[in-house]
């Protein structure tokens, strides 16, 4: 009685099917079956625009450094 093993997809796999969605240049159907996929499975379009923002929240770049906290800068005691 072995079912079928459910897919398994990687994060980039996803994030490419979902940027696919998002061009609009191919419907759902035409990129489920591209790659093997159901339809439903393939709209995640909304998901990946919500949070799209939120790559760009954190700030980059040089970050302050405590005084206190300095690898042996200066003299103990």
């Amino acid at each position: 009685m072995g079912g079928a093993k459910r897919k398994t997809y990687t994060a980039s796999f996803k994030a490419k099917v979902g940027l696919e969605g998002i061009r609009g240049v191919k419907t759902a159907n035409e990129i489920g079956q591209e790659h093997g996929d159901h339809p439903v499975q393939v709209g995640r379009k909304k998901e990946i625009l919500e949070q799209a923002g939120t790559l760009f929240e954190t700030q980059r770049g040089r970050q302050k450094v405590d005084e206190q906290a300095g690898l042996g800068s200066g003299p103990e005691g």
